[in-house]
């Protein structure tokens, strides 16, 4: 069944994912040449991360549509997760790797854009504990049978 809780995480992970591209990573003081010469470091701002998080959102949308098939739709989960934990730490790299690249004096304000992700992790853990839930529900019920 589409209306399950799992759904409903599963829906929450990719709209934190689809939140990145209107909230920003960091800000600076002063332009920093490549990706921060607007003063705002964003997903936008470089086509990995950008990527990566469109395949997060797709991902996490398309998990919602796997409810036949839990084993698959775990792993879905998982791959959520994974994009989680890598957007931010790809957002994390470049954004120091060019601070320290050019003037490591620059000061760097992180915005929320960076914590986001954390949402993400969590909803997409919250989705694979209910799958496994039901999982372990139709299970019980077919020893029954």
């Amino acid at each position: 069944m589409i209306q399950r809780i799992q759904s409903i995480f599963y829906l929450l992970a990719g709209l934190s994912f689809a939140s990145l591209f209107m909230l920003p990573f960091a800000t600076s003081e002063e332009p920093v040449p490549n990706y921060m010469s607007d003063q705002v470091y964003n997903i936008q701002d470089h086509i990995i991360m950008m990527g990566m998080t469109i395949v997060g959102i797709f991902i996490s949308l398309v998990a919602i549509f796997l409810y036949k098939n839990r084993g698959l739709q775990l792993r879905f989960g998982y791959l959520v997760i994974i994009f989680g934990i890598l957007v931010p730490l790809v957002a994390f790299l470049l954004m120091f790797t060019e601070k320290t690249a050019f003037n490591s004096e620059i000061e760097i304000n992180e915005k929320l854009g960076l914590f986001i992700p954390v949402l993400v992790i969590l909803f997409g853990f919250l989705a694979n504990r209910f799958v496994k839930k039901d999982d372990k529900l139709v299970r019980s019920m077919d020893r029954l049978r």
